[in-house]
């Protein structure tokens, strides 16, 4: 069972999230706050194995307290979740030790390494990844790596 920590300041998203990642059997939602400053004493408590986090929180942002979780519990994975997928935003997570697929697909991993470490389908990578390369505008995922580590993303 994958233990989930939740950090979204909005109901409606987070009930959301919540009811979806419920429909998964191998998820349960351990702890839900919203309030950036709320993430590391609920992570303490709760011991989630990942901690899905908006950018946009009250009180602390969601880079500064993933931040935070990272130095406080580092065997929790972090996804952070936003609307604006700001360059400035990417630099400033990828600084904070959040995961990323473009690093790791850098690194040489394959969809399926990166799926089975992130906990996530190799479609859901694929996805993704295929995303990457089309907001970068690049014509494969070398391109890809190539055009984040000149922006400095990666």
């Amino acid at each position: 069972m994958i233990r989930v920590l939740l950090a979204e300041d909005m109901h409606m998203i987070r009930a959301a999230l919540t009811a979806l990642l419920h429909l998964e059997s191998d998820l349960e939602v351990v702890a839900e706050v919203t309030r950036g400053d709320e993430i590391v004493p609920a992570a303490l408590r709760v011991r989630p194995d990942v901690a899905i986090v908006d950018i946009d929180l009250p009180v602390l942002d969601g880079i500064s307290a993933a931040a935070q979780l990272r130095k406080m519990l580092p065997t929790c994975r972090i996804l952070v979740l936003t609307a604006m997928g700001q360059p400035g935003q990417v630099r400033r997570a990828l600084s904070a030790g959040i995961e990323a697929f473009l690093r790791e697909t850098a690194r040489g991993a394959s969809t399926e390494e990166i799926a089975a470490r992130l906990h996530l389908s190799a479609g859901t990578v694929r996805n993704y990844l295929t995303g990457a390369i089309t907001k970068t505008g690049a014509r494969n995922k070398i391109d890809a790596i190539r055009i984040a580590e000149d922006a400095g993303w990666l």
